[in-house]
């Protein structure tokens, strides 16, 4: 790492973005969740067109853990932005 990434790790960017880090980290995060969500159902339905229910059931445990983050996210985000 430079020192000029150490710096920027150590200070508040959110002059630059206009939002303070942590709540930018939560719409972050919760972006994340929603995307895995989206990727998830299309892994779900190539493993049903495969006859895999065993990969299948595997991505649906981890669509149900990112739709949790999600809604965690958005908690939140609500309680710290309203």
């Amino acid at each position: 790492m430079t020192s000029a990434t150490l710096e920027t790790q150590n200070t508040e960017t959110g002059g630059v973005t206009g939002t303070s880090d942590k709540d930018y980290n939560i719409i972050w995060f919760l972006q994340q969740c929603l995307s895995n969500v989206l990727r998830l159902e299309i892994y779900i339905q190539d493993a049903e067109r495969a006859e895999d229910k065993e990969l299948a059931e595997f991505f649906r445990r981890a669509q149900a853990e990112s739709r949790k983050g999600a809604e965690k996210g958005k908690q939140l985000l609500r309680e710290r932005i309203c």
